[in-house]
């Protein structure tokens, strides 16, 4: 079983907006202003600082996603604050819908082909733009296309394994 307290990392601060303590806030949630949803907050500084936050507000104005943090009104105490990360405990997050998973949940997760050949495990997940890519780490490291059923045939959180039709050659 997965740790469902795993932080999941949802933005991170782009510095001041303002003179009046609000910042650009950069989101990796779908649409980008669903991280609002997503609270309290453990915010991690550059230096390694970690704190909890709740009711920070915000808006999306099309060019950028703005936050208010509470008791934050300097745009100098914003300043000080860029770079700093956001992240939520994973149990706060919803159900993923069927067929969809979050990235965090596939990480360590053995990945075999179709055949039963062993690749590895799933170190990490990136997106393309035209599609995601499932990185494994074995006897070396591979990328396959995170497309469904095309290359990835099976997710199976319960045998904590990922089956693939991919030559393992390649």
């Amino acid at each position: 079983m997965k740790d469902i307290e795993r932080r999941i990392l949802l933005g991170r601060v782009a510095g001041a907006f303002g003179v009046r303590g609000e910042l650009k806030l950069e989101s990796w949630t779908e649409p980008r202003s669903a991280i609002f949803n997503y609270q309290p907050w453990i915010v991690v500084s550059p230096s390694g600082q970690e704190s909890t936050v709740s009711g920070v507000r915000g808006r999306d104005t099309g060019k950028h996603l703005i936050a208010r943090f509470p008791d934050v009104d300097d745009r100098d105490v914003v300043e000080a604050m860029r770079g700093t990360e956001v992240y939520v405990a994973r149990s706060s997050l919803p159900p993923p819908k069927p067929d969809e998973y979050y990235w965090v949940d596939l990480e360590g997760l053995d990945v075999k082909t179709v055949e039963g050949v062993s690749l590895g495990q799933v170190s990490h997940l990136f997106s393309t733009g035209s599609n995601d890519v499932l990185v494994t780490r074995g006897d070396r490291e591979r990328m396959i296309p995170f497309v469904q059923p095309e290359f990835v045939k099976s997710v199976d959180f319960d045998a904590n394994l990922v089956i693939v039709d991919w030559d393992p050659d390649f």
